[in-house]
């Protein structure tokens, strides 16, 4: 006899980086359960504002429940305050958000990608129940255990001799999600389809999609 279960994954993986003047987030558009897959053009990247961009995977209907109230939160504030959120604003009140329902959490992979007051790129990321970080790089979703070491050796410079990490340019930023999608694709089968790419900067939220393999 089956036993109800409130979660279920429906895959999918995401990457943020930080440069010094843009922050990228990437994700893969497939929706999937299981060896079902439900869509192949749902995208887990959400723009919250000209500044901000929120990935989010995991089970698909706590992320949409998630990105619709922290849209009704930041209504609010742009009506109390008159301004819009700033990226580290965003990244506490999600936080907060997130522990708010530790005792029965959101089943969600989150990283806030954004530019901070001075105009340099932000990642922040996430564990389930609202402790977060700011980082330079990190993956969080089905692939992460996959890609985090090649992030970790691309980006971080980690266990190379005199080698230390140092921001990449945003070409080499997009050069890099390419690939480590690229390698996810082939070796998870929740990552696929195609990858589609948040670039923040200055002038606001760039979006671009590449092709993965659909098998």
């Amino acid at each position: 006899m089956a036993q109800f279960n409130p979660y279920s994954s429906n895959g999918g993986t995401i990457v943020g980086i930080a440069g010094e003047d843009y922050s990228l987030l990437a994700s893969d558009t497939r929706l999937s359960e299981g060896y079902s897959i439900h869509s192949r053009d749902s995208s887990k990247l959400y723009k919250l504002s000209d500044k901000t961009v929120l990935g989010s995977a995991g089970f698909h209907g706590d992320v949409l429940t998630l990105v619709k109230r922290i849209g009704l939160r930041m209504q609010d504030y742009k009506y109390r305050h008159n301004k819009t959120m700033s990226t580290p604003g965003m990244a506490q009140m999600l936080a907060t958000m997130l522990y708010a329902k530790r005792f029965f959490p959101y089943y969600t992979y989150n990283i806030v990608a954004g530019l901070d007051s001075q105009g340099k790129g932000c990642v922040y990321s996430y564990d389930p129940v609202g402790s977060y970080e700011r980082e330079y790089y990190r993956a969080a979703g089905s692939a992460s255990s996959l890609l985090q070491p090649f992030l970790d050796n691309q980006i971080g410079r980690k266990n190379i001799d005199g080698e230390q990490y140092k921001p990449i340019s945003k070409e080499q930023a997009v050069s890099v999600i390419r690939d480590v999608f690229t390698s996810a694709a082939e070796r998870d089968i929740y990552t696929g389809d195609q990858v589609e790419i948040a670039v923040v900067t200055a002038d606001g939220v760039d979006v671009q999609r590449f092709n993965l393999r659909r098998d």
